[in-house]
């Protein structure tokens, strides 16, 4: 069975294959009733357009862009597919969603407004600036999410993380905890310092010294919040809580604490960021701070598709809340004179 084509709605309608298409379109110079009468007629006959073939007669890609730092590190799973669902939800089925990461490309020459008619990008780095300067000098619709530039031109969608991070150490704070910990993110990601940000701020209101020993780098990975912990836990005056920079190193650092004969929270409070998938069900459950990643993606998928039909973008900075979400891996500080001598018994 061959396909419908526009020429056999054509026919049905009485109309030329010029209006159909026109119509299909949702072309201004097509009057309501005759858009309403062909779209029923291709509904009825299953028509499905060629993309390829429309892309030449409206001189576009279809294609959207959705671009990360790196795929390869430094980027969590969870985070990852979160940030695919979320833009693949707000993305009109016409439209084809091109995942891809920036590391991928030895140079941007192949990145043009024929290959894609808009970008979303997932920017963890500052070393993204490159890329975003060959995006905007190609006048490619782009939307920044996660990281904030400000040049008076980009709409930026990212979660307040270092209100979500000041939030989470506050929290420590206020069970009692003198003695805490940080796990930081990866290196030269805004993230990462914007969440050290807000953790050193609840130290400071909360007159805690931010001890240099407690500052443990990190790299958002499981394998480095393991490390990371072992060395914490290796230090002669151990923190009794540790704020790490997201769930996936806390799922490192909870199992160098069981590998340590540590219970947590009665011997070590921990605490993580972004609300993983994974937190909830974890024994115990881990106390979080929830980053909508989702929703960022969900709303620079659906700001991009505007920006395309309005051939402009708005220049914006958007905040959206990061909330604490309080379970079982943090209480108050553990009163016994040796932990580890009695963890061991």
């Amino acid at each position: 069975m061959t396909a419908t084509t526009i020429k056999d709605i054509a026919k049905l309608a009485r109309v030329s294959h010029t209006t159909v298409s026109r119509a299909l379109n949702d072309s201004p110079l097509i009057n309501r009733e005759t858009k309403h009468r062909i779209r029923e007629i291709a509904d009825r006959l299953n028509y499905s357009p060629n993309l390829s073939a429309k892309s030449l007669v409206l001189d576009r890609s279809y294609n959207i862009g959705l671009f990360f730092s790196t795929l390869t590190s430094g980027t969590s799973s969870t985070f990852f597919f979160e940030t695919v669902r979320g833009a693949h939800r707000a993305i009109p089925p016409d439209y084809n969603l091109v995942i891809k990461g920036i590391d991928d490309y030895p140079d941007f020459g192949k990145i043009t407004n024929k290959s894609f008619d808009g970008i979303i990008l997932m920017s963890q780095s500052a070393d993204d600036q490159r890329f975003i300067d060959a995006v905007t000098t190609k006048h490619i619709p782009l939307v920044l999410l996660n990281r904030s530039v400000d040049d008076g031109m980009l709409l930026n969608i990212l979660a307040d993380d270092e209100q979500g991070a000041y939030s989470a150490a506050q929290y420590l704070a206020r069970l009692g905890h003198r003695k805490i910990a940080i796990i930081e993110g990866r290196p030269g990601f805004q993230s990462a310092a914007r969440r050290k940000n807000g953790f050193a701020k609840a130290m400071q209101e909360h007159e805690i010294p931010l001890n240099p020993d407690f500052c443990v780098a990190g790299n958002y990975d499981v394998q480095s919040g393991y490390d990371a912990m072992r060395r914490l836990l290796g230090l002669a005056e151990r923190p009794t809580a540790v704020f790490c920079s997201n769930d996936d190193m806390a799922f490192g650092a909870m199992k160098a604490c069981m590998e340590a004969g540590l219970k947590v929270p009665e011997h070590i409070s921990l605490v993580g960021f972004d609300d993983n998938h994974f937190s909830a069900y974890l024994t115990p459950a881990l106390t979080t701070v929830r980053r909508p990643i989702e929703l960022i993606s969900s709303e620079g998928a659906s700001r991009l598709i505007q920006a395309i039909g309005r051939k402009e973008t708005i220049a914006e900075t958007i905040l959206l809340g990061a909330e604490l979400v309080i379970r079982q891996s943090a209480a108050a500080p553990y009163k016994s004179v040796d932990i580890m001598e009695e963890a061991h018994e």
